[in-house]
């Protein structure tokens, strides 16, 4: 096969292109669902030589994979658990993204593990992080660390002194989930993906008793059309159910929905230069360093409502304030926060009533011939989870190669380590600061090519977004004309993170970033005026759901607003 230079390249055109070659050409594997999951199943049937498609009804990463913690991590907790399978298993998914996968896109953290009794806590802990540094193989972050309270307070100073007698210092690794997903999603194109957002399976085609494609709807203009596959991956993580049961057959698992909430608040309103790990009642909790904020979460509570919009309630917030505040001296407050967001677990059903105890361990069936169903597992575990879901569509396909994905790197990761090796090079020739030059290549790597030729057309391009100044103009153009985003919601709270880390949430950026989409996007005034009352209608939605304390008070708030793609029905839980 040939690659084509522009062949991760998703614009309109290839939107276009696509729509057409799913009507014509016949697919070896079709993947509903553009989370991780979907993305990565996508990426590792392109690389085995299967033709590959993947559709998903909104946008990439748009439910869980853009609501995560953000971290590549093997999880203390479930080292406690004592699943150790799935420690190590993570340990070594996150070791890959930062050496060979992702390196442009997963960096170290650190993280104190606060000391709270004196004697036995230190050996104990010292003993679980030992094998969570053994199982990740350590080679590209530094072991463990033991401080003692006074060294534990110069990294973090906003600690109270009395919350701790000491402090172990380990490493894991983060990401923006939502970029990254989208740039699996590239990856899948670039090895000969055919990949389409806004495009609803409104049906599964069967003969006998043989699943062999999908009826399709187009979100954008509501034209269908049937896609043909030896093998259908039902990749829709929470919406896993919804797909089954619109195939007519039984499961061989349930899926649960678990709200997972956090908040952001900035940098300087908690002095610490790393994480912090906290044990609550029921799990833990995180303090991440993320960019100029600092990332506050998660709740873990059993969700059965909307599933495309689960809202965080006045309790979410007020929950995670309370535990953040037991070891900080200076309280943060409801008014210190600067964005909130609330996404779904997609949790083995069966285990346990209680979702903190469900398994995070993943599962893949084949409920009826021609048909593959992935759920469970954890993002860090997105590549294992894709490999074994076209493992097993080998039954249908026939003989297959072995997945390659573990040396697979994504694209813009290849020319990522010279690129930063030329920093001060390319901030002279771009009048770019050296710091904007490094903060775009550990979101675009050496696609960072691509970007700065787009502002080599339009030089006001290369100038900051006025109320984000995190990022550039061009930025907004980047992700219409190659990565994408179809609308407003796409561009400001997936490819970039405006609806969580400003105060605006994204709205005092909606003109600017209309003006910049509309001439690639072929809008019109009054399209364009839709798209900012819309994405400022959501914002709207999400603040009045999270002055309410619960659910379903919240659940109804938040679906005041409209559909960013019109026409897309509610689902629930438990419909």
């Amino acid at each position: 096969m040939v690659m084509q230079p522009n062949s991760a390249r998703l614009g309109p055109e290839e939107r276009e292109q696509a729509w057409k070659d799913l009507q014509e050409r016949e697919f070896d594997v079709l993947v509903i669902g553009g989370g991780v999951t979907g993305a990565g199943a996508a990426l590792d049937a392109a690389t085995r030589g299967l033709r590959t498609a993947l559709v998903e009804s909104r946008d990439f990463a748009s439910g869980t994979s853009s609501r995560s913690s953000k971290l590549f991590h093997g999880g203390l907790r479930y080292l406690e658990q004592m699943n150790f399978g799935l420690v190590a298993e993570a340990l070594r998914e996150r070791e890959l993204m930062l050496t060979t996968i992702a390196p442009h896109l997963v960096h170290p953290v650190s993280f104190l593990y606060p000391l709270s009794h004196r004697g036995w806590e230190r050996p104990y802990v010292a003993t679980g992080l030992a094998m969570y540094d053994q199982m990740g193989g350590a080679r590209s972050v530094p072991r463990q660390k033991h401080l003692t309270r006074g060294g534990a307070l110069k990294l973090f100073p906003s600690l109270k002194s009395d919350a701790l007698v000491g402090a172990v210092r380990y490493y894991d690794a983060q990401a923006d989930d939502a970029r990254h997903t989208m740039t699996v999603a590239r990856t899948a194109a670039h090895y000969g993906a055919v990949l389409r957002t806004s495009t609803e399976v409104v049906e599964i085609v069967k003969e006998a008793d043989r699943v062999v494609g999908a009826v399709v709807r187009d979100v954008e203009t509501d034209e269908r059309i049937t896609v043909r596959a030896k093998v259908v991956v039902n990749a829709t993580g929470v919406w896993t159910d919804d797909v089954q049961r619109m195939s007519g057959g039984r499961g061989r698992f349930r899926v649960r929905a678990s709200k997972g909430v956090h908040i952001l608040v900035p940098r300087d309103r908690i002095a610490g230069e790393v994480g912090l790990i906290l044990r609550t009642e029921k799990s833990v909790l995180f303090v991440i360093p993320w960019g100029q904020q600092w990332l506050i979460g998660t709740t873990d509570t059993d969700w059965t409502l909307d599933l495309a919009h689960p809202a965080a309630t006045a309790s979410d917030i007020e929950y995670l304030l309370e535990h953040a505040n037991t070891v900080l001296a200076t309280p943060i407050t409801k008014d210190d926060i600067l964005g909130v967001y609330a996404g779904l677990r997609p949790l083995l059903a069966g285990e346990s009533e209680d979702t903190s105890q469900l398994s995070r361990e993943h599962a893949v069936a084949r409920p009826q011939p021609g048909l593959v169903s992935i759920a469970g597992g954890k993002y860090t575990t997105y590549r294992v989870m894709a490999k074994d879901a076209i493992d097993i569509a080998g039954k249908d396909i026939g003989e297959i190669k072995e997945s390659v994905t573990d040396r697979v790197p994504l694209v813009g990761a290849d020319g990522y380590a010279a690129m930063r090796n030329l920093t001060h090079e390319l901030s002279e020739q771009t009048g770019l600061p050296p710091w904007r030059i490094e903060h775009l290549l550990n979101r675009y790597g050496s696609k960072l090519d691509e970007l700065l030729a787009l502002a080599a057309e339009d030089s006001t391009l290369l100038e900051p977004v006025e109320s984000a100044e995190t990022y550039l103009r061009v930025e907004l153009k980047y992700a219409v004309t190659h990565e994408g985003a179809l609308h407003l919601a796409d561009v400001l709270a997936r490819r970039t993170r405006m609806s969580i880390e400003t105060k605006h949430r994204g709205v005092d950026a909606a003109q600017e970033a209309a003006d910049i989409m509309a001439p690639v996007l072929g809008w019109d005034d009054a399209t364009k005026q839709r798209e900012i009352e819309t994405y400022t209608e959501r914002v709207s939605a999400e603040r009045a759901s999270q002055e309410l304390d619960t659910d379903t008070e919240s659940d109804a708030a938040r679906l005041r607003a409209p559909e960013m793609r019109q026409g897309l029905r509610r689902v629930t839980a438990t419909t």
